[in-house]
């Protein structure tokens, strides 16, 4: 039976929509596997030019992976986790991107794959303190023609952000690499306000001190867009 002229096109709308998606997270896993590899070549630049070093042989820096989608570098007191989301998300029509010629000549361009990093504190793990909380300093954005786009801190969001030109390639992702790095060295941690730790319950006090309910982080008590004392930190923002 021929499909009506309606189905038909619902199943063409279908099969082009689910085309695009499969495309662009083709793509963004290929980045992931960039920035695997470009963390591999950076960790071992590491480990022979400076652990070798006495004085530098308590400092660590080194990666692993959780899964397909996840990345973790471990250096000195701090974690990067770079996950990719296994989803394609489109940006809102309110983006500033959504303005640009490159996307009004083609709206199919502003699909894209996310690779969010992520600063964690490496303590946080290594005492399980599941209160302490990590921070999204970056999400790079990759699209069907493999150009990305990045939203971040400082020094990734400086970076040339050039979504009409701007390929992902072990270039950009060395760079990214080196300004996440860069940025994680020169963010650090905070005193919580005494107001928000004077008082602590009995029951809290009884665990462990590294599992007590007071959370530890770098902007304790700040979100994203606002846990820098520079305003100008936040180039980009949602």
């Amino acid at each position: 039976m021929k499909p009506t002229d309606k189905r038909e096109a619902l199943f063409q709308s279908l099969i082009q929509k689910s085309t695009l998606k499969q495309d662009i997270y083709v793509n963004t896993f290929k980045g992931l596997r960039l920035f695997k590899s470009v963390i591999e070549e950076i960790t071992k630049d590491y480990l022979v030019n400076f652990q070798s070093v006495k004085r530098h042989r308590n400092i660590a820096f080194e990666n692993r992976y959780r899964g397909d989608f996840e990345i973790e570098l471990k250096f000195g007191g701090d974690i990067l986790l770079f996950l990719m989301h296994s989803n394609v998300f489109e940006f809102s029509r309110d983006h500033e991107i959504m303005r640009t010629p490159y996307i009004r000549e083609d709206k199919s361009r502003s699909y894209c794959g996310i690779i969010n990093i992520y600063n964690f504190l490496s303590d946080s793990f290594k005492y399980n303190r599941f209160n302490d909380v990590g921070y999204l300093i970056g999400r790079v954005f990759i699209n069907k023609d493999n150009h990305y786009f990045i939203e971040g801190k400082r020094e990734l969001g400086l970076l040339l952000n050039n979504f009409s030109k701007n390929e992902l390639d072990r270039n950009a992702v060395m760079q990214l690499m080196e300004a996440a790095i860069e940025y994680t060295i020169n963010f650090d941690l905070l005193t919580p306000p005494y107001e928000s730790v004077k008082l602590v319950t009995v029951s809290e006090m009884k665990n462990t001190l590294d599992a007590i309910s007071m959370k530890t982080g770098k902007r304790l008590g700040f979100h994203f867009q606002a846990d820098s004392t520079n305003p100008e930190s936040d180039l980009k923002k949602d």
